[in-house]
């Protein structure tokens, strides 16, 4: 199997050509192939497919076999294959996903993609469609008792559930033992992804994620997309904000008006090589 390795601010996956390749058992290809010390290494695996109803299909997979409905950075980084590598030479671009139609944007620097900024759709906030375990029109600073501590979160879909938590200092969340916590937690029916959000002023803000079946990673675009949303549902930012996460930057734009949110951000290529994966079963 070819492969490419892909990144979105450190978001890595591993990105497959399937208007090409064949991928057959994709969960446990993403599993062993996922793993840092045994196979290639990263938060998960891609599939570039046809679409009827787009450009290109988006199938994603995390790195312990779950299936996805979407990924932000990997939006981002699809939106560079397809283009990079000759399978098209639009600049607007149609993915299909699990969460619906993404609208990609692509900025071209030297005959390569550089940014792309992504029209991620409408956030869901009812709590039953995120889903969380409360019956609420929006779930905003709702307290949760976790690990023995009460939080606060607000719930936000972007086509994938997320907890967004405001913390003093990201550098002191204790990830490892909370984020484990969260994902399972009883409120939340499909798992969660978990941010933890330290405010800094109204246009940045500092977020560290912790992601269902992969871990804390260097950054999630749905997490910072979520994220903006609930600094604005809370009061606490404007509604175009730079995002810092672990592996760099990204610029989010809640539009009230329109209720919908855009991310921008970067991609980047890592390598291309082959994989054996006849015996994975």
């Amino acid at each position: 199997m070819k492969f490419t390795k892909m990144h979105g601010c450190g978001n890595d996956y591993i990105y497959v050509n399937c208007m090409e390749e064949e991928v057959p058992n994709p969960s446990k290809v993403a599993q062993v192939l996922s793993d840092r010390h045994f196979g290639i290494g990263s938060d998960g695996l891609i599939l570039i497919k046809p679409s009827e109803k787009a450009d290109f299909q988006m199938e994603m997979y995390n790195a312990d076999g779950s299936e996805s409905q979407m990924c932000g950075n990997g939006v981002r980084c699809i939106a560079k294959y397809v283009y990079d590598y000759g399978l098209t030479d639009k600049t607007k671009v149609e993915l299909e996903t699990k969460a619906g139609i993404k609208h990609l944007d692509l900025k071209i620097e030297n005959g390569k993609v550089a940014m792309v900024t992504v029209d991620m759709g409408s956030p869901i906030l009812e709590g039953k469609k995120v889903p969380v375990a409360l019956d609420m029109e929006k779930v905003v600073a709702e307290p949760i008792t976790v690990g023995g501590k009460e939080y606060e979160f607000t719930a936000v879909s972007m086509g994938n559930p997320h907890a967004v938590v405001f913390v003093d200092s990201t550098e002191d969340v204790e990830i490892e033992e909370i984020g484990p916590q969260f994902e399972f937690h009883n409120m939340f029916p499909e798992r969660v992804n978990t941010e933890f959000i330290q405010i800094l002023d109204r246009k940045r803000v500092n977020m560290r994620v912790w992601e269902r079946g992969t871990g804390e990673t260097l950054a999630c675009g749905t997490g910072a997309c979520a994220s903006v949303v609930a600094c604005v549902l809370n009061g606490l930012t404007d509604n175009e904000v730079f995002v810092h996460l672990l592996g760099g930057e990204l610029l989010i734009k809640y539009d009230q008006k329109q209720n919908k949110v855009f991310m921008t951000g970067p991609a980047a290529t890592v390598f291309d090589g082959e994989a054996d994966i006849t015996n994975m079963k």
